[in-house]
């Protein structure tokens, strides 16, 4: 049987949602050519905000890769925009010149930018937000520094300005309108959310008119003129005013087409053998730009190809704002109008409002700001037109309240119908998330993940999935479940945690007698695990077990490959003196080290030391002052700054000396695995804080605290924690997580991978909202220090340790310095 062609222009994320429901229907129906405009595959545009602002990059948001389209046999043609098609002999042909026939044809050419016709819109500098050559242009002028002004303050606007403020550009965003966010929001809610990035230091004009682009006199931008004279000098000038449907090649091959290319039900254009996908579309009158209707046209056009008979009847959206750190959600019409009523909930303190728009007792409109979790819930009622009458008095508290008595999460989940929308990002439902995991017997979150995609993307839709698995799978879903921690037992590392601490076992005997060990002395991998549990649950009592531990931590040097040893001595915050840089280079001289290199980590390692020397080595490195490094530990390695507002014309604060302070107060500290920090003195982020375990930026308005970093074997941006006013305030936040990871944290399991597992929501909870607990993980950590605060380089030369810990120190600049 011959395969019927398939052309498809354009490869975003509708067309590629296309090919998945078409491939999982028939693989072999078609024989499949796509034309991309773009140079590359297939990624999802919902995450261009977090590449913006540095949390995600490139690869982590692309949808296809290049092996996903050899595997299904589809030739994908980059940087080949359209040039013609020919309807009469059924061809599709590109600028470069390749030719493809087609049986059947797909558009989806999706959207232009809309270019305000102001005086200098096309002066180098001025730009738009719509794919990721975009993104490229603006992380590349946030590399210049300077000031951004954003045109717009809708969806696109405001994640453009959030993004770039990360990057380290100053931010104006100039609105038209009132209040933010018109179309989505409320007044109130509008008002919530400017105040909310007036927090975050950019600065937002509303009824603000633009008149003119002033040029510098070299042909690009110097600054923006309003209509009342106002002028803000600008680097770069971000036009994020909305779009408009891309139709160009649908009119030169005479399709209809009004303000998109018009489709019926079927999603065919007026011919019967094109159809057209996404934002280039226009059907009964509207044209979308968000992305669950352009994934149910999608769905429609894939059962079409294949002799269904499937319509699109339209769609009701929601919207949600992609801000680390900003809750929102929008759904239907919220205006105001005599035949309607409104239910209202206003927490000032909390940061809550929520507000819903009735008519003849069905909800129309849902505006939702700090608490969203029951935006599904409330948007499949309006999609429905559910009577709500019954429920009026407790509406507006959520699901979890309706009936005699408070549902709890689990319930309220498995009252949700199977195509209530989950995962806004890929318009993932209920039904589909529930049917996959039991058709292929996945039981944890990364494999629904990846057969779904539903939480696959800005992550803030994990906590109904996981509840949906739970609901789904029963007892047989356990997110806490792990594999044995070794041979020797059937207790998983969080098991044995707790029975250690309920049991009140302090040696690793008494361990491995209580928890009946199947071996009478343990194995490689529980006795370091089980050691490092007990000095961190026990410090004041447990005695280190040296032999419990690996190699490099029982000589405290790295073994290299040779057989020799690297040593690295600690550099408070990456700075040293010249009395520090002499003893380090008497000592290379003295025994004659052959290789001696600046780490990433701004420190200086000694390469291949005998072992017979490395005492004496010491010995000499502790008369100039140096303690180790620790370069080897399960514990605090370095703490990367920069120069700072010290030296640094961009410094907004005194990293070097808040990174100093930081690994004064913390070295020595016991952690489940390696643990690197980083301060940096502004949002340009010259040490690296957003790929560290623990990263502090210093902003205008304070210190913005991220965690859960990775860039080794996993390459990863930080979470952002949230924003302190003070150093004393970043100390004790940076503690108490740290003291949370130690007491959780599976041995081994990096902090990334922990947070992960019990989840970023609790942690900014724990962490960031609850005192009391925040203060008693910062007390245990204190304790903990004045038992772990030891040199172990002073310690094997002289059998004393030279150094006490003293926490109240380190608030002084003295000893910083």
């Amino acid at each position: 049987m011959n395969k019927q062609k398939l052309v498809i222009v354009g490869n975003g994320m509708a067309p590629g949602r296309m090919l998945e429901y078409l491939l999982e229907k028939d693989k072999e129906a078609y024989e499949v050519t796509i034309f991309n405009a773009e140079p590359r595959v297939n990624y999802n545009r919902l995450m261009l905000s977090p590449v913006l602002s540095g949390e995600k990059t490139y690869e982590d948001i692309i949808t296809h890769g290049d092996d996903w389209y050899a595997e299904h046999d589809i030739t994908l043609h980059k940087s080949a925009r359209v040039s013609a098609i020919d309807r009469a002999s059924k061809t599709v042909t590109s600028e470069s010149g390749v030719t493809a026939a087609y049986d059947k044809l797909v558009i989806a050419t999706g959207s232009n930018p809309f270019i305000i016709p102001l005086p200098g819109k096309d002066l180098d500098g001025v730009l738009t937000y719509r794919d990721l050559d975009d993104v490229d242009k603006m992380l590349a002028a946030a590399q210049r520094g300077g000031r951004a002004v954003v045109i717009g303050g809708g969806l696109l606007g405001l994640e453009a300005a959030a993004g770039l403020k990360m990057q380290g550009m100053e931010v104006t965003v100039l609105h038209l309108m009132p209040t933010l966010m018109e179309r989505q929001l409320d007044p109130a809610a509008g008002h919530l959310l400017e105040e909310e990035f007036k927090r975050r230091g950019i600065d937002v004009r509303t009824k603000a008119n633009s008149h003119e682009i002033v040029d510098d006199g070299d042909g690009k931008v110097k600054a923006i003129r309003l209509d009342d004279g106002t002028e803000i000098d600008a680097s770069i000038i971000v036009m994020a005013v909305g779009i408009r449907p891309s139709t160009d090649l649908a009119k030169d091959i005479g399709l209809e087409v009004n303000r998109g290319i018009l489709v019926k039900d079927d999603m065919r254009t007026s011919d019967t053998d094109i159809f057209a996908l996404g934002e280039c579309v226009e059907h009964q009158g509207a044209c979308y730009g968000l992305v669950a209707p352009l994934y149910e046209m999608a769905e429609v056009i894939a059962d079409n190809l294949l002799d269904g008979a499937s319509g699109y009847r339209g769609s009701v959206t929601a919207t949600k704002l992609k801000v680390t750190g900003v809750d929102l959600y929008s759904a239907g019409d919220f205006a105001e109008g005599e035949d309607r009523e409104e239910i209202v909930l206003r927490d000032a303190t909390a940061g809550v409002y929520k507000r819903l728009v009735l008519k003849d007792d069905k909800i129309i409109g849902a505006v939702l700001y700090g608490e969203t979790s029951d935006g599904p819930w409330f948007f499949d009622l309006l999609k429905k037109g559910t009577d709500v009458s019954e429920m009026r008095e407790t509406l507006i508290f959520g699901q979890a309240y309706q009936g005699s008595a408070p549902l709890d999460p689990m319930a309220a989940v498995a009252a949700l119908p199977d195509d209530a929308e989950i995962c806004g990002c890929n318009g993932v439902c209920k039904g589909k998330i529930v049917t996959t995991i039991k058709d292929k017997g996945l039981t944890n979150l990364d494999d629904v993940r990846a057969h779904t995609k539903a939480s696959a993307s800005c992550g803030t839709c994990t906590g109904l999935v996981e509840q949906l698995m739970q609901v789904t799978l029963g007892d047989a879903y356990n997110p806490a479940a792990v594999k044995p921690m070794c041979g020797c037992t059937t207790l998983g590392h969080d098991e044995v945690r707790r029975l250690i601490k309920s049991k009140e076992i302090k040696t690793i005997p008494a361990v491995m007698q209580e928890l009946e060990w199947s071996t009478s002395g343990g194995c490689a991998k529980c006795r370091p695990a089980l050691n490092y549990y007990l000095v961190s649950d026990w410090p004041d009592e447990y005695a280190d077990d040296y032999q419990s531990r690996f190699i490099n931590e029982r000589v405290h040097a790295n073994i290299q490959k040779d057989g020799t040893y690297s040593v690295v001595p600690r550099m408070w915050g990456g700075m040293t003196s010249s009395k520090e840089l002499r003893a380090i280079a008497d000592v290379v001289d003295k025994f004659d080290i052959p290789a001696v290199k600046c780490t990433g980590g701004q420190r200086i390692d000694m390469l291949g030391i005998k072992k017979e020397d490395l005492p004496a080595v010491w010995e000499d490195l502790g008369k100039a002052g140096f303690v180790s490094g620790q370069a080897y530990a399960k514990g605090l390695r370095t703490v990367k700054t920069c120069v700072g507002s010290d030296w640094c014309r961009f410094g907004t604060q005194d990293s070097t000396g808040l990174g100093i302070q930081l690994e004064k107060f913390m070295w020595g500290s016991w952690t489940p695995a390696k643990l690197k920090l980083a301060v940096s003195g502004c949002p340009r982020n010259c040490a690296e804080a957003t790929c560290k375990d623990i990263g502090v930026v210093c902003v205008d308005s304070g210190f913005e605290i991220h965690y859960a970093g990775a860039a080794g074997l996993d390459i990863k941006g930080t979470e952002v924690l949230g924003l302190v006013k003070t150093e004393e305030e970043v100390l004790e936040h940076v503690v108490a997580l740290t003291q949370m990871y130690r007491e959780q944290g599976w041995y081994l399991e990096r902090i990334y991978k922990w947070a992960k597992r019990v989840g970023y929501d609790e942690i900014r909870q724990q962490i960031m909202e609850d005192h009391d607990r925040r203060r008693a993980y910062f007390d245990r950590f204190v304790f903990s220090q004045k038992f772990a605060q030891v040199d172990p380089w002073s310690e094997r030369v002289s059998g004393k340790d030279k150094h006490e810990f003293n926490p109240m120190a380190v608030f002084t600049r003295e000893a910083a310095e």
